[in-house]
């Protein structure tokens, strides 16, 4: 008997019907799916909210930093007579990448080598306050005639809801 039994034929025929997803299946995988991305999207969100605020930080720590380092050096002298309405703080951030020169000899000493991008706005540009400020006011944009602190111009709140201009 040289011919295909009943049973393989059967079988043959079963799984040609049987190859592929059934409708079921992919139903029940896209739902998984979308379920997993779902997760993730949140996830994702606070990721980058966290690591803006990172940036945030150190941006804000770094230019403080080279702030305290000016004034130091403007207390001991290190730039000759201090200008009597700058209280001997930067009379700007540029002040701190440019230089300011020493008073003896023709050394420039500089504090930052640029002045770091806000992660917030994307910009280099930052509120700054002087020592004339009203320390309330998150955004009194440096009425005086030099930098005592610097601060972000973003409108955005941290989770706590303080606003990152109060950081």
């Amino acid at each position: 008997m040289g011919g295909d039994s009943g049973l393989e034929i059967r079988m043959k025929r079963r799984s040609r019907r049987q190859s592929g997803f059934t409708l079921i299946e992919i139903i029940v995988a896209f739902s998984i799916l979308l379920l997993l991305s779902g997760m993730a999207v949140p996830l994702a969100r606070h990721k980058l909210r966290r690591d803006k605020e990172r940036e945030l930080r150190y941006a804000l720590d770094d230019m403080r930093r080279a702030i305290d380092k000016y004034k130091d050096a403007s207390d001991r002298g290190d730039f000759g007579q201090v200008k009597p309405d700058t209280e001997g703080y930067p009379e700007n951030l540029d002040v701190l990448v440019e230089g300011q020169k020493a008073a003896t000899g023709d050394k420039k000493m500089k504090f930052l080598r640029r002045i770091p991008r806000d992660p917030f706005t994307k910009s280099t540009e930052w509120g700054v306050r002087s020592m004339q400020d009203d320390p309330k006011s998150p955004g009194s944009g440096g009425a005086g005639k030099h930098v005592f602190d610097v601060y972000t111009k973003s409108t955005e709140k941290a989770p706590d809801g303080k606003p990152y201009a109060e950081w």
